[in-house]
């Protein structure tokens, strides 16, 4: 059997996975806020409780955000940022006396919709993240793109192409920068777009299901924002020609994006024709802790 933990900033999930990729057994905690060394302990003791279950000590993968770096061995890009700079993965290595393989959360999430979820047999696959911040992983031939930098699929960090004049600068992100993706297509930028445009404050899901009850506002918040994710699919489409882009985080959820960004993407590909296909995870929720017990692939 194999354990997926998925690191998240408010939660911390874990999942014993059997041999045919079946969960056997979940289990959710809090995660400790801005604090490291209870995190550790808390995923310490979450894997502990899941062997109890196995009955045998299992591989651990883990699913985290931000990645490690190539040159230090350090935690950086975390959004839960008490893990930066931080060595996670000698800790995790000392606490559990093992080895423990880590990857960033999209990277988990596109690993396990290409390998049995809504991406199976397909390749490159491009796995999104459309949740409280952008994300992005690439899977080819049933492995992880890394890179050079450990960053690979990071598009939420690139400038949203082709802005209009009222879209320039851009607001700040975290990163330091102005005009990053995630700072148009994450769930509260769409919250605060919706709310400097009427003045109500709605979440995402709740614009959506206006924009479907024909609120006319509503509506036209939601073609701002698949344009947008047009555009900016657009150019990834360009760079490593996906066979397939699978969305996840908690706008996924949003049946209206697949079909107006499916039909929009055309017009940011240079291409006469577009067969990239725009699904929905297959296992939801469940990917980025599933796609972090297969870094241990079967053998």
């Amino acid at each position: 059997m194999r354990i997926g933990i998925d690191l998240g900033g408010t939660k911390i999930e874990g999942a014993l996975l059997a041999k045919d990729g079946s969960v056997v057994l979940r289990e959710r905690v809090a995660t400790p806020r801005e604090d490291y060394q209870a995190t550790l302990r808390a995923i310490r003791d979450l894997v502990e409780r899941l062997e109890q279950q196995a009955g045998h000590t299992c591989s651990v993968g883990i699913a985290m955000p931000g990645t490690i770096a190539p040159d230090t061995d350090l935690v950086k890009n975390a959004n839960s940022t008490w893990f930066n700079g931080q060595p996670l993965e000698h800790h995790l290595h000392r606490l559990l006396k093992r080895e423990v393989r880590l990857a960033n959360d999209a990277n988990c999430f596109a690993l396990s919709e290409a390998t049995d979820g809504a991406a199976a047999g397909s390749s490159p696959v491009f796995g999104v993240i459309l949740g409280t911040g952008v994300g992005g992983g690439i899977v080819i031939g049933g492995k992880v793109l890394v890179g050079a930098q450990a960053i690979a699929g990071e598009w939420g960090h690139n400038p949203l192409p082709a802005m209009t004049d009222d879209e320039r600068p851009g607001r700040e992100c975290y990163c330091g920068r102005r005009g990053c993706i995630e700072t148009f297509l994450s769930g509260p930028a769409l919250e605060a777009d919706f709310f400097a445009r009427t003045s109500r404050r709605m979440s995402a899901t709740e614009i959506a299901a206006a924009a479907e009850s024909g609120d006319v506002a509503a509506g036209e918040m939601i073609e701002t924002y698949t344009e947008r994710l047009a555009r900016a699919l657009g150019s990834v489409v360009n760079i490593i020609d996906p066979e397939i882009i699978v969305l996840g985080g908690g706008l996924s959820r949003i049946a209206s994006l697949y079909t107006q960004t499916r039909k929009k993407l055309p017009a940011y590909v240079f291409s006469p024709t577009v067969r990239t296909k725009i699904a929905p995870p297959r296992h939801g929720d469940s990917s980025g802790v599933r796609g972090a017990a297969w870094l241990w692939p079967a053998q």
